[in-house]
């Protein structure tokens, strides 16, 4: 095979539909519940002071924010169109108006002088998500067809996925050797970080971790971890080419994203929730789960 070929068929591997349309079902559940958990939050940005409005992304040009009325209704909406998302119906326009109606939401939520990025690999998945043929098995739209052949279409989105969340960590290593160069694996920038952050939680009042101040003693304790911490994300790469580490390196940084909650009271959700991290894995494989059998035959899942 040329090189041409052997990147064509390692971006656009033959997987089955029903890989696809689970993630679409994970992701899809994932932003009903994230939206309906959230829905006061939301909401309260239609009551905010106009006077501290700073656009950003796709709502950069506005120089006020959405009319309160017009921003209540467009939340419901995202969350009415979150279900068509996640059920597969009429998904050629439901799939690209959520991932619209979603971008536009989590922009408003940062357009107010602070913006976070805890939301950002889900957007990218959606979109993905959105952008595919994710609602060929496992749909409404797909109980009026033939079942669907495994497939290159299928196995792109699902690539891309897992490259829009493996970046980010990469990034995140960059940036320790940037900030701290090698010095960074002697574990004492980690350990003042994790000393700061909770010390500030505490002087404002917010929920601070438990944990961390019986080790702050233990200085061999915060080098292993950063040595753990700078292994996983500059070698994150490695699981786009090596499927054989995809399972341990899930695993791990799962592990470390709930050390993370439990050392600095800081979550991701969709990272917590290991949602993040199913389309690393043969996601089909859920539906041979007992409880999930039933569902997943009805669904039209393979055996």
């Amino acid at each position: 095979m040329s090189l041409g070929a052997r990147l064509d068929a390692w971006w656009r591997p033959a997987w089955p539909a029903e890989r696809l349309a689970t993630l679409r079902i994970i992701v899809g559940l994932y932003g009903v519940v994230w939206l309906a958990g959230r829905l006061p939050h939301l909401l309260s940005y239609a009551r905010n002071d106009a006077a501290r409005w700073a656009p950003v992304g796709v709502l950069s040009a506005l120089e006020a924010p959405l009319a309160p009325d017009l921003y209540r209704t467009l939340v419901a909406l995202t969350l009415v169109l979150a279900f068509a998302f996640a059920f597969g119906w009429r998904f050629r326009v439901s799939g690209p108006l959520f991932a619209a109606a979603l971008l536009v939401v989590l922009t408003h939520t940062n357009s107010w002088g602070k913006i976070l990025h805890t939301e950002n690999v889900w957007w990218v998945h959606v979109a993905a998500l959105a952008a595919s043929r994710s609602a060929d098995a496992l749909s409404l739209d797909a109980r009026r067809g033939a079942p669907a052949s495994p497939a290159p279409r299928y196995g792109w989105p699902v690539m891309l996925m897992m490259a829009a969340g493996t970046l980010p960590y990469l990034l995140a290593g960059v940036a320790k050797l940037r900030n701290s160069g090698l010095a960074f694996v002697g574990g004492a920038t980690l350990r003042n970080y994790v000393a700061f952050g909770n010390v500030r939680k505490i002087e404002l009042g917010s929920p601070a971790s438990s944990l961390a101040p019986s080790l702050m003693d233990a200085p061999g304790f915060f080098s292993a971890l950063a040595v753990f911490s700078l292994a996983l994300e500059l070698g994150a790469p490695l699981v786009l080419v090596l499927p054989r580490l995809r399972r341990p390196w899930v695993l791990s940084v799962a592990g470390f994203h709930w050390g993370v909650l439990a050392l600095m009271a800081i979550g991701f959700p969709y990272q917590l929730s290991f949602v993040a991290f199913a389309c690393y894995l043969e996601a089909e494989r859920l539906w041979r789960w007992g409880p999930l059998r039933g569902l997943g035959t009805r669904l039209g899942a393979d055996e």
